[in-house]
């Protein structure tokens, strides 16, 4: 099970992780000093069925339910319902990307693009965008046991035109925009 943290440099935030393949899909958890929690499973398909997201003072509860990701959002104990459809939700948590990466199946050089509930800020406000994920290819990297396998996705905003680049091993992330891998237990789950 790897375990770890990141390091997000707008901030100098640390994020603990742990992430496992399960029976029926994949889990991933942290947490922050600054009081952000996050726990997302995925189904084997990498669809996210359960994401629950907590500051210090909002959460959020939700996940995807057909075409759709329906959700609660509140600062209190009574939420707001809301559905959009899309699918999934994006936050600056590295393990959703690793979820839509795979959600997506892409080969070599394909691209699709997505509709996603972007989540910002301490009050986690929606704002759902389009974004074009690219397979951009794999590097192998030597290791003390075997190759390590990194694969290169070009992500672009198509809001903006901005494309960033996320880099994975595995179910780990080992480079995004704004997030540096800065310590890693054990190996990644290279067959996600």
């Amino acid at each position: 099970m790897p375990a770890g943290a990141y390091l997000h440099l707008d901030g100098e935030i640390e994020e603990r992780f742990q992430c496992a393949p399960g029976p029926g899909g994949w889990r991933y958890t942290s947490r922050r000093p600054d009081g952000v929690r996050v726990d997302l499973v995925t189904d084997a398909r990498w669809r996210q069925i359960r994401v629950e997201l907590v500051t210090p003072a909002w959460w959020l509860r939700g996940g995807l339910t057909g075409p759709e990701v329906a959700w609660v959002r509140a600062a209190g104990e009574t939420g707001t319902e809301h559905t959009e459809r899309a699918a999934g939700f994006l936050y600056d948590s590295p393990g959703f990307l690793v979820a839509i990466a795979y959600s997506l199946e892409l080969d070599e050089n394909a691209q699709a693009d997505v509709r996603l509930v972007r989540l910002s800020g301490p009050s986690l406000a929606p704002l759902t965008t389009i974004w074009r994920w690219r397979r951009a290819g794999t590097e192998y990297h030597e290791t003390d046991t075997e190759p390590l396998p990194v694969t290169r996705y070009d992500i672009t905003d198509l809001a903006t035109g901005e494309i960033e680049a996320v880099h994975l091993a595995g179910d780990v992330v080992v480079a995004a925009p704004g997030i540096e891998l800065t310590g890693l237990e054990s190996p990644p789950n290279l067959r996600p």
